[in-house]
This record gives structure tokens, C-alpha cells and sequence, in this order.
């Protein structure tokens, strides 16, 4: 790798990181320690402090280990909306020497099967409006053994179910959403458990035995199969960028980080969870995008750092009163996932002061490898290879190394990259290529460098669409869409869109049987009502075929390029 970009390296800080090599919940311990009566989370003007963070999560672990019978390696569901549940939840398993499962919580009953399925996992905790999709596979697994005799894979035993409103202690004036402020329900099922009565019964975890070097997030990726693929990742790489991030932005512990990115996602589980405990700091947590209440937080908790997406920050810029709110303490602002379009970090910049800092990363590396420079930022840019991370622009044929401007795909060595897809040997033989020694990543992302050692995203290698900073490989969607009766075939594309920057299309020829049947808003309903909300098709179309290659397959790359011509 070219050492273009050191001449760039921010000033006073190191270019290589040492990352403490032990178990993650030592973060929180030694926090509590240090920081008992500290906020360490603040939810809708609730206080969690991180003294009572870490008695949550110990009175949480020993419940998993004790009635849930979780052992050390034992992966859990996690599936729930930012809250400080979340976070007491993440590090309750991980106290247990169990693993991590996040799940989005916009997926739906079968992409929740799947993880249930290739995880093995026997236990969840989860959020009480999303149990309507836990309930059936609960019952299903039940169903397939008891807890004494059920083995790996033999489907979910047991749930801790939280109600967000567990953790509003005080009255607030904030707009707080009616799944947040529902009172706790009662489930009369058995394996279930509500999550006040789990902790109330203050049951102490056995001795932490797991090490840097165990198994503690695995996050799932879709990917060019139809089916998502666990990304394996030790307390050690987890670690890295827990760390990374903080020194490069220079983040202290008197903090406060708006935390509206998705836990469940490695951005803000890693920035605005993970590194916030790290530091000792303060978060203020919000479930879903609201600008109002992100705009009074910054204001009234006087927010110093914000990771947001570009439409988030689109949508907040376009308040018609946003020169009326304090963001004066705001020192950073910045994300990833998408572009930030130029006029809108224009007007940021103009109104804040302040440069939009991009970064580039994946859940394959556990959030970032590359970042910006703070004193030296780029538009449009991923930034600059992190700490100990080796990233090169290489040709996708050969793996030669790319002089700058020429367009190739982005490879990754460094600390925080996974050790691999659980249980997936071939996946990881089509990921991982070995260069000069070192295991490198293949992201399938194209992009160049330039003279300076700055990335920049071109387009992409692999078939995916960007909606809103969410990946959606139309592969996955397409699987989910077979399943209507009436789709002969379908052919899953990207199209443009004002707001989301990219939006997911169906080309959908049906069968004959159904033409007349069915309409175009009956597919895009029946999709809605089957999957995540941000995967599923906005736009269907009906068409008479798909054209295809000599072999059979759908030619999806000329139908995307034909969309893209037109839009």
C-alpha cells in the first residue's frame, strides 16, 4: 500500500493503535468504576447511569445463564430498537461468554427463522411489539423439544422480553412514539419472561471466561446468495474499533454523542454504544429519526457529536426552524453509508461551521477502515485507511495494485476485520485473497485513489442497492418474492429516488394463471407485509419477460442499466 495518505495522518494522533486484548464488558466494569453516577444513557430525558448500566447487565447475564441455560460460545438474538435495553441486553450476553446475534428489527417472521436457523440460536431478547414474529417461531421450537433436551438447532426456547417504557423514569416534553411509551404486557407463554421480572430476581453471573480471542458480535450480512451470512467477530476486533474511532476524532470522556444510528448496525453499535461506554461517556439515545427531538436533545443535552446519515441530515436542515435551536456544541458530525450530497454539506458547513467527516466500513470489519481526516476532510470522499489497516485499489482480475485514479476494487487488511462467515467455508474462499503474506478482504466495492491517498467510492462490483445507507442484495428479495403465488419471475433492480438516494424496484413477470388477477399494489403490499421495510420493493412492475443469457439467467445488469438510463 502507498503511504500517500500519511502526509495527511491528523496531528497528535498515533498511526498505530494498541487495543486492550481482553473481554469487552471489562469496558463496562471499568467505566462503572470510574463512573458510577455518570448518564451514561439518556432516553427521552430518562437517566441510565453507568453504575446501574452494569448491575443491569450482570442481574441480565445471570438469567441467560441460569434459566436460559446460555453457555460460554452460545449465540443470542438480540432484535429491539435503540434503547438502553439494547445495550444492557449486548453486554448481558456477552457477560455470559455468549455471542451477539443483532437482528434488524424491521425484519420480519421468515428472515427472523433464518437467523434463528443458521445462528443455532436458542434464546432472544427482544422488544414486546416485535413479538408477534417471535411468538409462532418460539412456540415452533418449543415445540421441537424441551429446554432440557433440546440441542443445537433445535429452534428458540426462550425469550426476555423488554417494554421501552421500563426505562421512562421521569415526565418528559419530548415527542415520545406510542411503541416506546406502551405499557409492559404480559405473555402467558412458556419460556417467556418479561424483562423487569428477569432482572427483579438479581441472579450473579458465574466468572467471565471468554477471551480477546472468543467469539462475541456475529453480525449478519446479506450478501450474493440468497441468504444473509454471519460475519464471525472476536472481542479482539470488536475491540479495535471500539477504541479507533475515539482517538481518531479525538472524542473525550465528557461526550455526548447522539445515538440515532440502528444499534443493531455496526455504525452506531460501535460509535454511539460501544465507544460511548469505552470512554465513559454519554449518549442520548432516540429509536427511530425524529428531527424535533434530535434537534432539542443537541440543544438541551448539548450534544457534541452526531453520526447521521445524509437523509437524516437532508430532513434536519430542511426544519423551518433550524436557525432557531442551539447546535453550537456540536464539534463533529459525520457518517457513512451513503454520500453526502455537495449543496447539503455546503449548507451544513454554512449553518454549523462544521465539514461532514465520511467514512467507509462494513459488518464485515465491524464499522470503519477508512475515515477522514479531520483538519483535511474530503467531499463525496471515504476518507483515509485507518490505524494498521493496509487498503489497496486492486485489479479484480489479477489483485495488482492500481496507481491512483485508476478505478479498481477496494481490498482490507487490518485488525478489525472478521475471521470469517460462520459456517461458511465458500463464502470465505470467494472473500479472502492472500497478497504479499497478508489475508486480505475483497469489499466488491469499486473505487480510486487519489494523489493524495484519499478513497473514493465509485460504483460497485457485487449486485446491491443503497437505500438510505441500507444494503439490499436484490438476490435476498428476490428469494422472499418467489414465494407469492402469482410471480412467474422476477428480476429485483435499483432505481433512483429523491429522498433514499436509491430505492428497490421489481421487475415481475407473473404466471398465467394470475394476469388480471393481481395487481402491481398487490405485490408491492404483500411484499410490505413479508419483509423489512427497507428491502421491500416500493415499485413493481409487470412485464411480458426478462431477458436472459444463453444459459438461462436473467440478464439483471442490462435491466439496471436500462433503469438507470431512464431515471
Amino acid at each position: 500500500m502507498s503511504d500517500r495518505h500519511l502526509i495527511h495522518w491528523p496531528p497528535q494522533v498515533p498511526r498505530h493503535l494498541e487495543v486492550p486484548a481482553m473481554h469487552l464488558f471489562r469496558n463496562v466494569e471499568t467505566s462503572a468504576a470510574r463512573h458510577p453516577d455518570k448518564p451514561l444513557f439518556i432516553f427521552y430525558d430518562s437517566v441510565t447511569t453507568h453504575g446501574r448500566f452494569k448491575a443491569d447487565c450482570e442481574r441480565l447475564a445471570g438469567h441467560l445463564q441460569q434459566v436460559c441455560g446460555v453457555q460460554r460460545g452460545d449465540r443470542v438474538l438480540l432484535y429491539m430498537q435503540n434503547s438502553p435495553q439494547f445495550a444492557i441486553a449486548y453486554h448481558a450476553i456477552l457477560r455470559a461468554d455468549a455471542v451477539v446475534v443483532p437482528v434488524n428489527p424491521m425484519n420480519l417472521g421468515e428472515e427472523l427463522r433464518h437467523y434463528i436457523r443458521d445462528a443455532g440460536a436458542r434464546v432472544i431478547c427482544a422488544a414486546q411489539d416485535l413479538m408477534p414474529q417471535v411468538l409462532p417461531l418460539l412456540r415452533e421450537g418449543r415445540a421441537q423439544g424441551s429446554a432440557s433436551t433440546a440441542g443445537e438447532g433445535d429452534g428458540l426456547q426462550h425469550a426476555v422480553v423488554a417494554a421501552y417504557s421500563d426505562h421512562l423514569d421521569v415526565a418528559t416534553d419530548l415527542r415520545v412514539p406510542d411503541f416506546v411509551r406502551a405499557p409492559a404486557q404480559t405473555f402467558d407463554e412458556p419460556g417467556v419472561v418479561c424483562w423487569r421480572a428477569a432482572l427483579a430476581a438479581d441472579r450473579q453471573p458465574g466468572p467471565m471466561l471468554a477471551g480477546a480471542d472468543d467469539l462475541a458480535v456475529l453480525p449478519y450480512t446479506s450478501g450474493t446468495t440468497s441468504h444473509p451470512k454471519g460475519c464471525m467477530h472476536t472481542h479482539r476486533s470488536v475491540m479495535v474499533n471500539t477504541v479507533a474511532r475515539p482517538v481518531w476524532m479525538g472524542s473525550l470522556p465528557d461526550s455526548v454523542q447522539l445515538a440515532v444510528l440502528p444499534f443493531f448496525h455496526v455504525t452506531g453499535m460501535q460509535n454511539a454504544m460501544n465507544g460511548t461506554i469505552y470512554l465513559g461517556a454519554t449518549a442520548v439515545i432516540i429509536p427511530r429519526w425524529d428531527r424535533d427531538v434530535a434537534l432539542e436533545s443537541i440543544q438541551r443535552y448539548r450534544v457534541t457529536g452526531a453520526q447521521l446519515i445524509s437523509t437524516m441530515v437532508v430532513d434536519m436542515l430542511s426544519h423551518p426552524h433550524i436557525e432557531d435551536f442551539d447546535l453550537g456544541s456540536i464539534v463533529s458530525i459525520g457518517g457513512g453509508g451513503a454520500a453526502m450530497p455537495e449543496a447539503i454539506a455546503a449548507k451544513l458547513k454554512a449553518l454549523t461551521g462544521l465539514d461532514y467527516i465520511e467514512g467507509y466500513g462494513m459488518s464485515e470489519t465491524m464499522a470503519a477502515t477508512h475515515i477522514n481526516p479531520l483538519q483535511r476532510p474530503k467531499r463525496q470522499c471515504l476518507g483515509i485507511p485507518i490505524f494498521d489497516v493496509d487498503a489497496r485499489v486492486v485489479d479484480p482480475g489479477t489483485f495488482a495494485e492500481l496507481p491512483p485514479n485508476e478505478v479498481g476494487e477496494i481490498i482490507v487488511h487490518g485488525p478489525q476485520v472478521m475471521r470469517g462467515y460462520w459456517r461458511n467455508p465458500q463464502a470465505d474462499a470467494e472473500t479472502f485473497v492472500e497478497i504479499d503474506g497478508k489475508r486480505f478482504l475483497r469489499t466488491g466495492d469499486l473505487a480510486y485513489v487519489d494523489e493524495d491517498g484519499y478513497f473514493f467510492m465509485v460504483d460497485r462490483l457485487k449486485r446491491m442497492i443503497n437505500a438510505s445507507g441500507f444494503k439490499v442484495w436484490p438476490s435476498e428479495v428476490e428469494a422472499l418474492m418467489y414465494a407469492h403465488p402469482a410471480i412467474q419471475e422476477v428480476c429485483v433492480i435499483g432505481t433512483r429516488d429523491p429522498r433514499r438516494g436509491e430505492t428497490v424496484k421489481a421487475l415481475v413477470v407473473l404466471r398465467a394463471t394470475h394476469r388480471g388477477q393481481v395487481s402491481e399494489a398487490d405485490i408491492v403490499d404483500w411484499a410490505h407485509a413479508r419483509m423489512a421495510a427497507y428491502k421491500s420493493p416500493r415499485i413493481v412492475e409487470f412485464v411480458d419477460h426478462l431477458p436472459k443469457s444463453g444459459t438461462g439467467k436473467i440478464l439483471w445488469r442490462e435491466l439496471q442499466q436500462q433503469e438507470a438510463a431512464r431515471s
